[in-house]
C-alpha cells in the first residue's frame, strides 16, 4: 500500500540541470500551489542537524566525500513524505532522482511519480549562468573545467533516468524568460490540481 494517495496528492519531480533555473521555479509552484518542497539536499543537512544516530553515521561518510547511499536518502524522502502526507496538496521533489536505479527504488517503496519536470537548457546556457553565478558567490567549485565536468555527468545521468519514463515527462524550454517558464509550469500542474 502507498503512503500516499497520487490521485489526490500529486509527485512531482522536477529535474534540470544545475543552473537550469528550477530552484526558482520551485519557489514560485510553492507560492501558487501550495506544494511541499523535498530536496534531499535540505533533508540530509536537517538530519545531520538532528543528532540522530543516523546522522552521525552520515556525518562520517560526508566528511569522506563519499555519496550517502541511495537507501538512506530514499529513507528520509519516504519519512518526510509520510509525514506530511495528510496536509500536503502535492509534493515536488526536487532534483531527485539522479540517476535510474534511485527512480526505481522510489516507485517502489513509495508512490509512482505522477509527472516528470524537466528543464532543458543547453550546456552553454547552463555553463554561462553557472559562470555568472561563480563571479557573484565566490564558489570555488564554479570555474569553467568543473562546471563542464558536473554538467556532462548530470546529463549522462539524467538521460536514463528521463529514458525509463517517456510517458510522464514534461520537457520545458529552460531558455526562457522565468514569468514564460512559469507558465509553461502551469500549463502542467493546473490540470493535476483541478482533478
Amino acid at each position: 500500500m502507498a503512503p500516499i494517495d497520487t490521485s489526490k496528492t500529486p509527485i512531482v519531480w522536477v529535474l534540470g540541470g544545475p543552473g537550469s533555473g528550477k530552484g526558482t521555479q520551485c519557489e514560485k509552484i510553492i507560492a501558487k500551489y501550495g506544494f511541499t518542497h523535498l530536496s534531499t539536499g535540505d533533508l540530509l543537512r536537517a538530519e545531520v542537524k538532528s543528532g540522530s544516530d543516523r546522522a552521525k553515521c552520515l556525518t562520517a561518510i560526508m566528511e569522506r566525500g563519499e555519496l550517502v547511499p541511495n537507501d538512506v536518502v530514499l529513507d528520509l524522502l519516504k519519512e518526510a513524505i509520510i509525514a506530511r502526507a495528510g496536509e500536503s496538496k502535492g509534493f515536488l521533489i526536487d532534483g531527485y532522482p539522479r540517476e535510474k536505479s534511485q527512480g526505481i527504488a522510489f516507485e517502489k517503496s513509495i508512490a509512482p511519480v505522477t509527472v516528470i519536470i524537466y528543464f532543458e537548457a543547453s550546456t552553454d546556457t547552463l555553463t554561462k549562468r553557472l559562470l555568472g553565478r561563480a563571479a557573484s558567490s565566490g564558489r570555488a567549485d564554479d570555474n569553467e573545467d568543473t562546471i563542464k565536468l558536473r554538467l556532462k555527468t548530470f546529463l549522462q545521468n539524467n538521460d536514463l533516468v528521463l529514458a525509463q519514463y517517456p510517458e510522464k515527462i514534461k520537457r520545458i524550454n529552460a531558455e526562457d524568460s522565468v514569468d514564460s517558464i512559469f507558465n509553461q509550469v502551469q500549463q502542467i500542474l493546473d490540470p493535476l490540481v483541478a482533478a
